[in-house]
């Protein structure tokens, strides 16, 4: 893996091999799958291709592995494979182990366990990789939605044409798009924190969405959709929930007493 070629059809072939992988394992077993299939190799040799992938990936097929440990291992210049302290809000601290022992969090397939504070972390890496896999998660939910407003008919026709699910649709579609974009002037810490914030937003968006549309079998445990949501409220309040980053966003705004421009518009 170690000379990868990036050109359009090898990139398809790779995610189509790594959401094959994704869709069949979970957990433990999809970190050893992906440790094979050269996780470690890409993300060292092509992090800015690898991790959106990867980490949007998890999101799309509700997987899910202890890469952001990687992710941050990385950025610090750390030994891969290991484990580490991850802030999470409200001043908690949680390691994300290479188990699969279930944790205590809201969504208890995920082997979060209380750990004391850790050092000081590559912030704006681990908040990239999880706004990816927050946009992935929303994506998911809104195809569960846009899948049964095709199927689901009530008045002789299919719910997708009534105007009010139709805008639902339309605008969790318009906020994963918005949250993607920002993600692309994501360069420094504050780009960082705004793209993290945004893709908090838009799971949140979502999740409201397209539980409406979904109606009462959107609010059984059972469903696929709250898999997703469970996930995105844990995911969320790693480094940072989407309000505590909106809050220092507009802390620092007025510290320095003006807004950034993150993306120039011609």
């Amino acid at each position: 893996m170690a000379d990868i070629d990036t050109a359009g059809d090898e990139l398809e072939l790779l995610e189509q091999s790594l959401r094959k992988t994704m869709s069949a394992v979970t957990g433990g077993e999809l970190d050893r799958a992906l440790a094979d299939l050269g996780w470690h190799e890409m993300l060292t040799d092509i992090p800015d291709i690898a991790i959106p992938l990867v980490f949007r990936l998890l999101g799309e097929t509700g997987s899910h592995a202890p890469l952001l440990n990687d992710v941050i291992a990385h950025a610090a210049g750390l030994p891969l494979s290991g484990t580490i302290s991850l802030p999470f809000t409200g001043g908690a601290w949680v390691v994300w182990e290479r188990d699969d022992f279930p944790g205590s969090t809201v969504d208890d397939e995920l082997p979060l366990h209380g750990a004391p504070a850790g050092a000081e972390i590559p912030l704006a890496a681990a908040r990239r990789a999880l706004a990816w896999w927050l946009v992935g998660s929303s994506r998911a939910m809104l195809a569960l939605a846009r899948r049964h407003a095709l199927d689901r008919t009530q008045f002789g026709r299919p719910i997708a044409s009534f105007q009010a699910v139709r805008h639902r649709l339309a605008e969790t579609l318009v906020a994963i798009e918005g949250a993607e974009a920002t993600l692309g002037f994501a360069d420094d810490e504050l780009g960082a924190l705004l793209a993290k914030a945004s893709a908090g937003q838009a799971a949140r968006t979502t999740a409201r969405h397209c539980q409406q549309v979904l109606g009462g079998v959107g609010f059984t445990a059972e469903h696929d959709l709250h898999r997703h949501i469970r996930r995105t409220l844990v995911l969320d309040g790693l480094f940072g929930s989407t309000t505590e980053l909106i809050r220092a966003a507009g802390a620092h705004i007025r510290t320095v007493g003006h807004a950034p421009r993150l993306a120039q518009l011609h």
